[in-house]
């Protein structure tokens, strides 16, 4: 089973011939290509499956996802469980 969480592309850039992009998930940065999502721009939210980015989220979709992310962390610090490294950005905050 596969996952995938939001990932605020900050940076667009060709390489070999592709259109490529660095993805900020919460403060990680990985490199992702584009080539499916072709409209994508700076300061979009992304959902990366395997290296691609596979949808362009706009900024509310990307803040319910992030909501139910941390409704699982939540939910899991309730019952005893130590949670590290959930997605703790904030869609429309610059700061991120």
């Amino acid at each position: 089973m596969c996952l995938a969480i939001p990932g605020k592309v900050i940076e667009i850039y060709t390489e070999n011939d592709l259109k490529m992009g660095k993805i900020d998930f919460s403060g990680s940065v990985s490199a992702a290509c584009l080539a499916y999502v072709p409209e994508v721009q700076v300061g979009q939210y992304v959902v990366v499956h395997a290296g691609f980015a596979i949808q362009v989220l706009d900024e509310e979709q990307a803040r319910e996802v992030f909501q139910a992310w941390e409704d699982v962390a939540e939910t899991l610090r309730q019952d005893g469980y130590t949670v590290t490294g959930a997605p703790q950005s904030d869609p429309g905050n610059d700061s991120n």
